[in-house]
């Protein structure tokens, strides 16, 4: 297939670039800058889009990128990158004398909790920053009666080499400084980079797929606490000492906190229904190849 794919230059959009590449499709970038396989987001929305059998947009300021402060500034930023993208997108399909076959948006996020279990079928919800951000977002990319496909995969924490989660993490776990955040308590779901990738390359490919995924791994219920000892078994550290609630809201604010501090308990259980096999189900095999 020819497929397009925007912020594909980052940590995940690399993955499945190489991916999709590996598996014999064709793979375009949109970006901010020209280049070999690319066109920009300004030519997008002028000349609409190109010939393309599938469209992904994985676009969007990273929410945690903990040298940022959590200011109104941010805020927009963070909002604007991710809205925009999708309405752009969403209108070239529309407007396509002849329009991709899919059409896939990586979003994330349901309410925090200690006790609930979301699947497929849960609710978004309205009830807080990223709550309402994440359903603006989908709703943007959304094509009522049209004839694209539409997948949206809701995903995890991701963890990959190279970037994402364990980039900020590493360090300490090495110098054995590692250990839960806050309680330890909350749930952690999480998905390995080459499962996210291959859940969006399947939902790509697989002509019966449709709707929203959860892109998280199946393991057993994971813990923040059981996710700081596999980090620390497979550096062969120790993982004790916790970062305490206040010292994360320090760094990233109380808003933005609560996505560290507060987890869900999130199941794949349409993407395992679909067909998915995961290559990384477990969370100290997933680990392991991580930090190898």
């Amino acid at each position: 297939m020819r497929v397009l794919v925007g912020g594909g230059t980052g940590f995940v959009g690399t993955a499945l670039t190489q991916l999709l590449r590996a598996r014999g499709h064709e793979v375009t970038l949109v970006s901010r800058q020209p280049g070999p396989s690319r066109i920009t987001w300004d030519a997008l929305a002028k000349s609409g889009l190109p010939s393309c059998d599938a469209v992904v947009n994985l676009a969007g300021e990273n929410i945690l990128n903990p040298l940022r402060r959590w200011n109104e500034t941010f805020q927009k930023e963070v909002v604007q990158s991710r809205l925009e993208s999708t309405q752009m997108l969403a209108k070239a399909i529309t407007e396509a004398p002849q329009p991709p076959q899919a059409w896939v948006l990586v979003t994330a996020y349901y309410r925090p909790s200690l006790t609930a279990e979301y699947d497929e079928d849960s609710p978004g919800g309205d009830f807080d920053f990223f709550s309402n951000l994440v359903t603006r977002w989908e709703a943007a990319a959304r094509l009522p009666g049209h004839s694209t496909r539409q997948v949206v995969v809701r995903s995890g924490v991701v963890l990959g080499r190279g970037g994402g989660a364990i980039g900020h993490m590493l360090l300490p776990f090495r110098l054995g400084l590692g250990g839960p955040i806050g309680s330890g308590q909350q749930f952690f779901p999480w998905i390995h980079i080459v499962d996210l990738a291959g859940i969006v390359a399947h939902a790509l490919e697989a002509n019966h797929v449709q709707g929203i995924l959860n892109g998280v791994a199946p393991a057993p219920t994971t813990t923040n606490a059981d996710f700081a000892r596999a980090l620390a078994s497979a550096l062969g550290r120790p993982a004790f000492i916790p970062l305490p609630s206040i010292v994360v809201q320090a760094v990233f604010g109380r808003e933005r906190a609560i996505m560290l501090l507060e987890g869900q308990k999130v199941v794949p259980r349409r993407t395992l229904a679909t067909g998915y096999q995961y290559s990384f189900p477990e969370l100290g095999a997933a680990l392991k190849e991580v930090v190898a």
